[in-house]
C-alpha cells in the first residue's frame, strides 16, 4: 500500500528503484514482441476475442465494462461468453465454470459478480486459451470477452480495450516497481480502444473514450432483505452516516460517490480482492455499513447487520459503441 501510494503521489525517491523498472520494462517488451513475431505460439479461437485490461496494476473499473458489453453485444445480436482469471480462486479444478451460484472462494469475486449480473456463460483459468476452448465446448458463444488479458499473450485477440482510472491515470508513467505500469505507456497506442473511467485528470496524449458509473439502487447484502427502492432520496436520508467499505482498485472513488450523495462516510479501504472476515468490521456500531458489489458477493455469508452495497452501471458515449461496431464489422469471421 505505502509503494501504491508512492506511484500516485509521484514520490521523489522512486528514483531509486529506476535501473530496476529499466530491467522489467525490457523483458516485458522482449516477451510482447516473442508472441509477435512468432517466437513464441499465439493460440485463436473459431470466434471473435475481445480483451478488456489495462496496463497498470491495480483495478481501473474493468469488470463494470465487461458487464456493459455482455448487455450491449446481446442487443446486437450475439452471444458472448467470458473468460478470466479468476484471482484468488480456488476452484476443484481450472478450467471452471462460474455460475450465480459459484462461491466467491472457488470462482473470484469479480468472476461471480458478473456471472450474477449476466448470467452468461463465464470460465476461469489462469490459462486464457484453456478457458476458451472450455468455454466454447460447453456454451454456444459467438463471441468471447476476456477480462484483464491484456498481457496475456498466448491468446490471439481481434480488439483490444484498454481501461485507466481517470482519477490516477499512469501514476509517474514507469514500469514496476518504480511505477504501477506493466507495460510501457507507449503501449497504449497499439490497442484499439481507450476507456477512461470518469473525467481524465492528467491527458493521456491517446483518443478516448470517457465512461461513467451509474449508482443503481441500493441492495441488501442479505438478499433476504430486498432493495430500497431509491438511493438518493432513502438511503441517504434514513442514513446520513455511515460506514464505508470498499476493498477494490481505487477504493476512494467508491467513498467520493457517497459522499457525493449526501452521505457522512467513515472510510474503511481494504487491499484488492480482500476476503472479508467478521473480525474486518469490529469497527461497527450503530451506523449502517454500505459497501461496493464486489465486496458484497463475498460478504454475503458473514451475519452482517444493517449492511447494504451499491451496483454501479456503466455508461459510455455512443462513439464508443460505433467504434467498437465497426471494428466488429470488419472481423472476417462465419457467424
Amino acid at each position: 500500500m505505502a509503494l501504491e501510494q508512492a506511484w500516485y503521489r509521484k514520490a521523489s525517491w522512486l528514483i531509486m528503484l529506476r535501473p530496476l523498472s529499466a530491467v522489467f520494462t525490457a523483458l516485458a517488451d522482449r516477451r510482447r514482441r516473442q508472441y509477435l513475431n512468432g517466437s513464441k505460439p499465439v493460440w485463436r479461437a473459431s470466434v471473435p476475442v475481445i480483451v478488456v485490461g489495462n496496463i497498470s496494476v491495480g483495478g481501473t473499473g474493468k469488470s463494470p465494462l465487461v458487464i456493459w458489453l455482455v448487455n450491449w453485444l446481446r442487443q446486437q445480436g450475439y452471444k458472448p461468453g467470458v473468460v478470466s482469471r479468476g484471482y484468488g480462486a480456488k476452484p476443484p479444478a481450472f478450467p471452471f465454470i462460474v455460475t450465480p451460484a459459484t462461491l466467491p472462494s472457488e470462482g473470484g469475486d469479480e468472476p461471480v459478480m458478473i456471472a450474477r449480473r449476466t448470467s452468461v456463460p463465464l470460465v476461469i483459468d489462469p490459462d486464457r486459451p484453456a478457458a476458451v476452448r472450455h468455454l466454447q465446448q460447453s456454451f454456444d458463444c459467438d463471441i468471447i470477452i476476456s477480462d484483464d488479458g491484456m498481457q496475456h499473450y498466448a491468446l490471439g485477440r481481434d480488439i483490444e480495450i484498454a481501461v485507466i482510472d481517470g482519477q490516477r491515470g499512469v501514476a509517474n508513467g514507469r514500469c514496476l516497481p518504480e511505477g504501477p505500469l506493466r507495460e510501457p505507456v507507449e503501449r497504449l497506442a497499439s490497442v484499439d480502444l481507450i476507456v477512461v473511467n470518469g473525467k481524465a485528470a492528467q491527458p493521456s496524449g491517446y483518443s478516448y473514450s470517457e465512461m461513467h458509473l451509474q449508482p443503481g439502487r441500493v441492495h441488501s447484502v442479505d438478499v433476504n432483505n430486498g432493495v430500497l427502492p431509491d438511493f438518493l432520496h432513502n438511503f441517504a436520508e434514513t442514513h446520513p452516516s455511515v460506514h464505508g467499505v470498499a476493498a477494490i482498485g481505487n477504493p476512494e472513488r467508491f467513498f467520493s460517490v457517497l459522499e457525493g450523495h449526501g452521505l457522512t462516510v467513515e472510510r474503511h479501504a481494504f487491499s484488492d480482492h480482500h476476503a472479508y472476515q467478521m473480525e474486518d468490521f469490529s469497527f461497527v456500531g450503530g451506523e449502517s455499513i454500505i459497501m461496493t458489489e464486489k465486496d458484497a458477493v463475498k460478504c454475503a455469508h458473514l451475519p452482517l447487520k444493517n449492511a447494504w452495497y451499491l451496483p454501479v452501471d456503466a455508461q459510455l458515449d455512443d462513439g464508443f459503441a460505433e467504434q467498437l461496431t465497426e471494428r466488429l464489422q470488419a472481423l472476417k469471421y462465419d457467424k
